[in-house]
């Protein structure tokens, strides 16, 4: 059913309801039940316009005819699926109004929740016209200028969202999903009850967490509790609930449903630097120096998967470096057979938002890819944030890279074919890592197969992300945090709220973050040092330029002096410079670089992007001036007259809009990275999802690769949400994407000769 048709279809029967419970006299309910179906025909008639203007455009920011997907797309899918929902259940209770069965108050209830989501879609929708009057033809991003940018974000916000977490909590997924989701939202709320009574979460069980039954029984309770919990629990927060898949009980049980391997070790590399041959020319070589930065050198823990038992995997070297996790039951069995090398090697990154989970919580499906591919797979545990800042995480996977590809052998692999793989921020470090190995001009990897990656970690809007609004696993005021954190700037919680609950520890945490917050944002000099050695490296590389890449990056930048290219002139450097101190034969200015060079100066600040309504008007009158010399209105100019969304009640809370050089940094938002670098990346695969709020940043990366010339691929799929592959043992559809990024893989490892002899003979 096309859109219009669905519309007049349900406007039809919200009229047909409305005049029917408006003739049953003076009650309360009927009084609701004729309200709540005078407000569907309402928001209905409002939204459909709205919704046919988006989807007139949509294609024009797909990556090709071939893969429609983009946050536009997105956007309109998911009213459609709301309207839906509405226009079933207006069937319903047409058909059974005059029914002694008929359950008023539950499909009052149901109603009204649904007729809040359709009020907050609609906003969206006006949010998203907004982008597309505000952005260059074909950009998802928003490209206002940094105060326009924190309007649009202050004024998305204060959105109320309380009503997509409790009746329609994952209606836009496939059904299979919403029971999980339904399961997750009354953990997370009961475990935000036990973490206000234990510091930091840490005397939580999962039995505790399902202990609080009204929260089971009242959706409105659950969704309302829900939203208090993402606007104003801090970072520490999201990364025990995280973690919690890592207690024993509940990691016991994934693993009893995934594959069984013969190899599953946690291996501890030691902090020591090592010599790497370059690509260029063998017989020069690079010092890979052991991570660093902020907290020193220390070892890298890796996991080894492997189905069979290969050789070397259980040679002396690589037990010497085995890590205990408890008693070894394995050394009962008996002595498995060694099998021969495979040609292949996989390294894996995990996501968790760069603060949460490790090798331990995506094991299950790891194992299985160990099955299907025949390789064996390492994934690294990288330091979490915030404890560990950026670029923490990328020295430690790009070291414990660099370690694999020249003992391969101790893990099972001649190392002929290697692939990265990653999901969600694992993505990230994907790209990161295999950017920074073409920087210091050792192997890069044959191929990366990247899952809802994150490329854009600035805080700019796109219409995918605004579905953030909406989605439970990853609400706005979460991926925040998660971003400040990884930054270098954590969630500074309002000073009046009684949600702190961080207990002794803490505040610790907090003092000893504002303390090192300085030292940290020093961080990003590395990257003028990093890519000034890029620049300057020849097809013959000189004896100086291979000693200054024998410095660390934390090394080059406590080193960097002061001046033109020192940290302060950083906060105002711009991607065009970037590409310009990196490559002098680059004429043109990067397709991302125009965004970034509209924001001007950037400090680190925090802005309550929850405003009183009072607070919202003031501001505005002080910025009508600005707005009528630019000529451009404001975002609160975005609605019609006479359409108001629903607001959030839960008050004025502070959630930083970090805008640090750092999250510029090529390095850490690679879709800011400069033509000449992403040159350098081997063939891409990336795996999205159609409802993924980070659906955005895999097209347009997908989009810049396209354009350079780059082998890229892009797949969506369709009614599931971020972090599938965490669910792939859920249900059909999960399992399904679960296989498709296996495919991609075996793609990736498959050598080119072998893959164009398998190649069907052209037509």
């Amino acid at each position: 059913m096309d859109l219009r048709t669905m519309t007049q279809s349900l406007v039809t029967l919200a009229e047909d309801n409305m005049a029917f419970f408006s003739s049953q006299g003076p009650g309360e309910t009927a009084r609701r039940l004729s309200n709540v179906f005078a407000g569907v025909r309402e928001q209905a008639l409002g939204l459909e316009p709205a919704l046919g203007s988006l989807l007139s455009v949509a294609h024009l920011f797909d990556l090709d005819p071939e893969t429609p997907a983009n946050g536009y797309r997105s956007l309109v899918h998911t009213a459609r699926c709301c309207l839906a929902h509405l226009l079933h259940k207006s069937r319903y209770v047409a058909s059974n109004r005059r029914s002694i069965f008929f359950r008023t108050s539950h499909n009052l209830a149901e109603l009204e929740a649904y007729l809040a989501a359709l009020t907050q879609l609609r906003a969206l929708a006006y949010y998203a016209q907004r982008l597309l009057a505000t952005n260059r033809p074909g950009g998802l991003f928003f490209e206002g200028d940094e105060g326009l940018t924190a309007d649009f974000l202050r004024e998305y916000v204060t959105l109320h969202k309380g009503c997509f977490y409790g009746r329609c909590l994952g209606f836009q997924f496939t059904p299979s999903i919403r029971p999980f989701l339904q399961t997750i939202s009354i953990g997370l709320v009961s475990f935000g009850e036990h973490y206000k009574r234990n510091e930091s979460g840490l005397g939580v069980t999962a039995s505790s967490l399902f202990t609080s039954g009204r929260f089971a029984i009242d959706p409105e309770l659950r969704g309302a509790e829900f939203e208090r919990i993402t606007q104003n629990l801090d970072v520490h927060f999201w990364k025990a609930f995280w973690n919690i898949t890592e207690i024993e009980v509940l990691s016991s049980l994934a693993n009893m449903a995934s594959a069984t391997v013969r190899v599953s070790r946690l291996i501890s590399l030691p902090p020591e630097a090592f010599e790497m041959p370059l690509t260029s020319d063998p017989k020069l070589t690079v010092t890979i120096s052991p991570p660093l930065a902020h907290t020193g050198p220390g070892p890298v823990l890796i996991r080894l998967i492997s189905y069979d038992l290969r050789e070397g995997q259980d040679s002396e070297e690589l037990n010497s470096m085995m890590k205990s996790e408890g008693p070894r039951i394995l050394e009962l069995r008996p002595r498995p057979q060694q099998t021969s090398r495979s040609r292949s090697l996989v390294v894996h990154f995990h996501g968790g938002g760069f603060v949460a989970q490790t090798s331990k919580s995506h094991e299950p499906y790891l194992k299985s890819w160990a099955q299907e591919l025949g390789a064996p797979i390492i994934s690294i545990d990288y330091s979490l944030a915030p404890e560990a800042p950026f670029p923490r995480a990328l020295e430690e996977c790009f070291f414990a890279y660099c370690w694999a590809v020249k003992h391969c052998a101790l893990l099972g692999s001649t190392g002929e074919r290697i692939c990265l793989a990653g999901d969600s921020a694992g993505g990230n470090l994907c790209f990161t890592v295999a950017l920074r190995a073409a920087a210091y001009g050792v192997r890069v990897p044959d191929g990366i197969m990247a899952a809802y990656p994150a490329t854009m970690l600035q805080s700019a809007a796109s219409p995918s992300r605004l579905l953030s609004l909406m989605d439970p696993l990853l609400p706005l005021s979460v991926l925040s945090k998660c971003v400040s954190a990884y930054a270098g700037a954590e969630t500074e919680e309002h000073p009046n709220s009684d949600e702190k609950a961080l207990g002794m520890m803490g505040l610790v945490r907090r003092d000893t973050s504002l303390l090192l917050r300085d030292l940290r944002l020093g961080a990003s000099s590395w990257l003028n040092s990093f890519l000034e050695f890029s620049g300057q490296k020849s097809q013959k590389t000189s004896a100086p330029t291979v000693e200054s890449m024998r410095r660390s990056v934390s090394e080059a930048a406590l080193a960097q002096p002061e001046g033109p290219v020192g940290t302060d002139s950083l906060k105002i450097l711009t991607l065009k410079d970037l590409n310009l101190k990196s490559s002098s034969e680059t004429s043109e200015t990067p397709e991302m670089s125009l965004s970034v060079e509209t924001l001007g100066p950037s400090t680190p600040s925090d802005v309550n992007f929850f405003l009183r309504p009072e607070d919202a008007r003031e501001e505005a009158e002080a910025k009508e001036g600005l707005s009528a010399k630019d000529g451009s209105s404001r975002v609160s100019n975005a609605f019609p007259e006479g359409f108001l969304p629903r607001r959030t009640s839960q008050g004025a809370t502070q959630m930083p809009l970090y805008s640090s050089p750092i999250v510029k940094n090529p390095f850490m938002s690679p879709l800011l990275a400069p033509d000449n670098m992403l040159k350098t990346l081997p063939p891409v695969h990336i795996v999205a999802c159609a409802l993924d709020p980070m659906l955005d940043d895999s097209v347009m990366f997908a989009r810049r690769l396209r354009a350079l010339g780059q082998p890229v691929t892009l797949r969506v799929v369709e009614d599931l949400p971020h972090g599938f592959l965490s669910l792939a043992s859920l249900c059909r559809e999960t399992r399904q994407a679960a296989e498709l990024c296996v495919e991609r893989i075996r793609l990736i490892l498959t050598p080119p000769a072998a893959a164009a002899a398998a190649a069907p003979p052209p037509l």
